[in-house]
């Protein structure tokens, strides 16, 4: 049976990454080592961060092919968070925009993970 979920990001450097990382979230690493950081998110989900460097099987590809979500509640979180995440130094792909399926914008990390926050509109 399965106890819990996780996304494991293979990162260039574990250390730097948990630093980008603790800025972008406000928190701290529940674990960290030389080659690997683990944040617990609100809701719940562990984001793992692995120095790809000795991983086996050797990972195939690397950040930007698909997107970590993080869902808010409002419009106005979204614009709220993207303001904080462009002062805490991350780089925006997409600034807030409104899509088919609401708010929207796009950072990327050191590696090029693509960080989605987003919101759905009622309707």
């Amino acid at each position: 049976m399965i106890d819990g979920n996780s996304i494991l990001l293979f990162v260039t450097d574990a250390a730097e990454s948990a630093s980008f990382y603790q800025r972008l979230l406000g928190q701290n690493p529940v674990d960290a080592s030389p080659t690997f950081a683990m944040f617990i998110l609100a809701s719940g989900l562990a984001l793992g961060l692995w120095g790809k460097a000795g991983v086996e099987p050797a990972p195939a590809g690397m950040g930007g092919g698909c997107d970590v979500g993080f869902k808010v509640a409002t419009a106005d979180v979204v614009d709220a968070l993207h303001a904080e995440w462009l002062d805490r130094g991350a780089s925006i792909l997409l600034p807030p925009t409104d899509l088919d399926f609401g708010r929207s914008f796009v950072a990327a990390d050191p590696d090029g993970h693509r960080l989605r926050v987003y919101n759905v509109a009622e309707g």
